[in-house]
Parts: structure tokens; C-alpha cells; sequence
């Protein structure tokens, strides 16, 4: 049974990491088409010449970005989303239920894409030498207030989520969020069950809607104390200071993109028959460069994720002493998750934003044998 269940979770992370290096071929593909074509170009006229407005321009024009990839994007994000996990036994989701997500999730993008947009395009005109600074900030910004909206606004449209009720569970939590010294709001229970059968806890929001997010099924198939290590593992990076680390990578790069599209961009316009970087026509250039930043710079934010990782493991067993528990919980997940325990190094360096499972593993085994070392 367990060679079975291995088995599916190589074939499922293959497929997985195909489909990824797909979509990011598929995308580029897409954005030189329609670069190439002057389709952009025809779009952006168009909707001025009907509506005669400069200010309906961006956000027409986006919207019609949106539906023309959701529609041509929408057989690989079928299978990759719904298909694939049916077929592994992930998820019951209905057809309409992940139907009405997809409509849900594309106008959320819309929204936030158009907000960002919009400032992009007005600092680039009121501030022609130094709009790759200004705009970096403003979206640094803006994502912190989305990080901050995320538990209150966005969660609650895809699930719904309640203050859990299991007092004796929720005082360990809080009673290790206290030991920590990490102050949340409180516990609550979400229902991903209705989604997928995969297991996760999140700990988010920033401020006061900070909070501990409980999947069903997680808290309904594991004991008190392997979800407190999780947990403890999650609090750790709060404690060890890596979101703000990871701010500030993030931003680091962000600013280097639009810097470096600020320097180049010029050469790259004129092979497309573009003039300027304000035009609207002009916006799948930019995606360009963050689709090929992202894929630069992927190898070492998976890199930096993994080491904090590894901190925030280490931090919770030295916190919770529950390093059986710990080591259950990984067997649970990879087998709960199909999750890849023991990738090529390739594939982990690109794709494994945590240590794999076996790695996992042995460290706690190995801090487990130093401890008992130390006592006898």
C-alpha cells in the first residue's frame, strides 16, 4: 500500500511540475502572439476610438485581456486544477462549485490588477525618471494591505470559516501562540473539505486580523499535538522574523524588475512597433519581464523559503519537544498531499519551497538522537 501511494505521489508531482513548466511556456507564447500580431495595439485603438475616453482605455482593455486568457487558458486550467485532482482523489468538488471559484478568483485578479495598474500608469506619467521607484513602493505597499484584507475579505468568498469550538484544542493553541509570544485574534475552522482533501493551517493576516486558519481536514485526522507542532512550526517564522525578511526580498526584486524594465524596455518596444511604455498596448512587454524575473529569480526565493523553512522546523521542535508527533505529521501530509518526498535535486532547487518530506524527516530524527545523546 505504501509503495501504491508513493507511486501516485512521483506520477502526481511530475505531472504537476510539466504542467507548470507549460503554462509558463504557454504564457510567453500567448503575450509574443499577441505583442507580435499588433492584436494588443488593435485592442487598445479600438476601445478608444468606440468609447472616446482616455480614462476607460486601461480598464476596458484589461477586461479584455482577462476573458481572452481565462477562455484560451481555460482547457490546461481545467485539467490542472480540477481534472488532475480528481483524478488522484484530491478533491469532490463539483464542476459548478470549482466554476463559480474560477469566476470568483478572475474577478478578484481583476480588481487588484486594475488598482495596480492604474497606479503604474499614473506614476509613469506624472513622473517620467523615476516611476520604477515610486511604483516598486506603492505596490510593496499594496501588498501588505491586501496581506492585511486577505482574512476578512478575500478567505471568506471561498470558504466559510468559524471560531473554532473545541476549547480544550484552541487554549493549546493560544497557550503556544503565548509561549512564542505571537499575538493572534483567534482560532478559526475553515472548510476545505468541500474543496479538497488536502490537508493545511495557515497563520494570517497582518495587525489585528491575525489570526490561526484550521482546515477540516486537518483538524478532523490529526491529534492535538501534531497539529500544535504544525502550528508551532508556523509561529516560528513569526518569532524568527521571516516574513519581514521575505518583505524585503520581495521587494528587492520588484524593484529590480521595474528597474531594469525602466533601462531596457526602450529596445524592446520598438521590435514590437511600440513607442512608449505608457501605452496600454504596451502592457504584455512588462508581464514579459515578470514572467521571465520570476523564472530568474525562482531557484533562489525557493532557496530562501527553504531555509527558513528549515529554521521554523528546528524552532518548533525546541519549542514543543514533540518530535514524534512532528515526525507523523510529515508521513500524514506527503501521504494526505501526495506530496513528492524525495525529489531530483533539479526539481527541488526550482519547485520546493520547502524541504522535501524525507528531509524533514531525518532532520528531526537526527535532533531527536542529539537530545538523547545529551541526556545519557
Amino acid at each position: 500500500m505504501r509503495s501504491l501511494g508513493l507511486n501516485s505521489a512521483k506520477r502526481y508531482s511530475a505531472i504537476k511540475y510539466s504542467l507548470a513548466l507549460l503554462e509558463i511556456a504557454y504564457q510567453l507564447i500567448l503575450l509574443f502572439v499577441f505583442l507580435a500580431s499588433g492584436l494588443s495595439v488593435t485592442l487598445a485603438n479600438y476601445i478608444y476610438q468606440v468609447t472616446g475616453s482616455a480614462y476607460l482605455v486601461v480598464p476596458l482593455y484589461l477586461a479584455a485581456v482577462f476573458v481572452l486568457y481565462a477562455v484560451l487558458n481555460l482547457p490546461l486550467n481545467l485539467y490542472h486544477s480540477f481534472i488532475l485532482e480528481h483524478q488522484f482523489g484530491l478533491t469532490k468538488q463539483s464542476l459548478r462549485g470549482w466554476f463559480i471559484d474560477q469566476i470568483k478568483s478572475l474577478a478578484i485578479s481583476y480588481i487588484i490588477s486594475l488598482i495596480m495598474l492604474g497606479a503604474f500608469y499614473f506614476i509613469l506619467d506624472k513622473s517620467p525618471r523615476m516611476w520604477w521607484f515610486i511604483v516598486s513602493l506603492f505596490w510593496i505597499l499594496f501588498s501588505l494591505v491586501l496581506a492585511r484584507l486577505t482574512p476578512i475579505i478575500i478567505i471568506p468568498l471561498f470558504f466559510k470559516y468559524k471560531k473554532l469550538t473545541e476549547e480544550s484544542l484552541r487554549n493549546k493553541i493560544m497557550a503556544l501562540a503565548e509561549k512564542m509570544k505571537v499575538k493572534i485574534l483567534d482560532v478559526f475552522e475553515i472548510d476545505f473539505s468541500k474543496k479538497t482533501l488536502k490537508a493545511n493551517a495557515a497563520f494570517v493576516g497582518v495587525g489585528k486580523t491575525r489570526r490561526v486558519i484550521l482546515a477540516d481536514t486537518l483538524k478532523d485526522k490529526y491529534t492535538p499535538e501534531e497539529i500544535e507542532v504544525i502550528l508551532a512550526h508556523e509561529f516560528a517564522h513569526y518569532s524568527l522574523k521571516h516574513l519581514v525578511k521575505l518583505v524585503f526580498f520581495n521587494s528587492a526584486i520588484t524593484i529590480a524588475i521595474f528597474y531594469f524594465i525602466f533601462k531596457t524596455s526602450g529596445s524592446f518596444l520598438g521590435v514590437f512597433n511600440l513607442s512608449s511604455l505608457s501605452d496600454i498596448a504596451a502592457l504584455p512587454v512588462v508581464l514579459v519581464y515578470f514572467i521571465i524575473f520570476g523564472v530568474i529569480t525562482q531557484p533562489l526565493g525557493a532557496y530562501l523559503s527553504r531555509r527558513f523553512e528549515k529554521e521554523a522546523d528546528l524552532l518548533a521542535l525546541e519549542t514543543t519537544g514533540l518530535k514524534e508527533a512532528f515526525i507523523s505529521t510529515m508521513d500524514k501530509l506527503a501521504t494526505q498531499n501526495l506530496s513528492d518526498r524525495n525529489p531530483h535535486p533539479l526539481i527541488k532547487m526550482f519547485f520546493f519551497d520547502h524541504p522535501p518530506i524525507d528531509e524533514r524527516i531525518n532532520m528531526a530524527k537526527a535532533f531527536l538522537e542529539s537530545i538523547v545523546k545529551v541526556l545519557y
